[in-house]
């Protein structure tokens, strides 16, 4: 009868293994996700790269990015050697943002103003600062206040809150990614760089910073074994 009970229970268990399954975003789970893309080696080894002393240390975790992953279905849904390059170009350019991930708040941000007083949608807090934070060093009251309404926080009256949760943190940063870098992507890395940071960038305008990007990018698309290919700069 033990025998019994125990393949009973068994059958019980095999519907909900299948709806768990279900349940789970694509792009965390299966073959060639972004969670099998982003290993613990992958991720510790952009933390590595920086100094031992950095906040980001005890901030960014990969658990924060695979739990804030899952509300962003698209991101890294393609072939696998299409997930593959998005992986690398999203943390190349947060890599290079953060230096590899040591840094929460942009440097000196404070003291730069990051208010467009001409967006009446989003107008700004002025007891409140909105200068770079999290994984793509999210700026600018527009772009909290847009980024606060899709995920779920008062990104105008609480920015702060980008360097103080980790999974928000992310989320900010994969809201950005999705918003105005996921769709240039089939045009080259350099597309993406243009989207983030092109009016000071590209063109010439720092050359030094695009190389940086582009370094990190080649370095990740040699570690995940795919070809990084054209287009590479902006």
């Amino acid at each position: 009868m033990a025998a019994l009970g125990l393949k009973k229970n068994l059958l019980t268990l095999i519907p909900v293994v299948i709806l768990a399954l279900v349940l789970v975003p694509g792009n965390v789970k299966g073959q060639n996700s972004v969670a099998d893309i982003v290993t613990d080696d992958f991720f510790n080894g952009i933390l590595n790269q920086a100094s031992g002393d950095c906040p980001g240390k005890s901030f960014y975790t990969r658990a924060a990015f695979l739990s804030a992953l899952s509300s962003y279905n698209e991101f890294g849904s393609g072939s696998a050697d299409e997930s593959k390059r998005e992986v690398a170009a999203f943390f190349a350019n947060v890599a290079h943002e953060t230096g590899s991930l040591c840094y929460i708040e942009e440097i000196n941000g404070a003291s730069q103003d990051y208010c467009d007083e001409t967006n009446t949608q989003y107008p700004c807090n002025p007891d409140k600062k909105y200068y770079g934070r999290g994984p793509l060093q999210l700026t600018w009251n527009y772009n909290y206040g847009a980024a606060g309404n899709s995920i779920g926080f008062d990104g105008l009256n609480s920015p702060e809150t980008v360097a103080t949760d980790p999974v928000i943190s992310f989320k900010t940063a994969l809201w950005f990614w999705m918003t105005n870098v996921h769709q240039v992507l089939n045009q080259g890395f350099g597309a993406t760089i243009r989207a983030i940071n092109g009016a000071i960038e590209c063109n010439g305008g720092n050359p030094g910073a695009v190389q940086s990007r582009i370094q990190y990018y080649t370095q990740y698309c040699n570690q995940l074994g795919v070809a990084p290919g054209d287009n590479l700069s902006c």
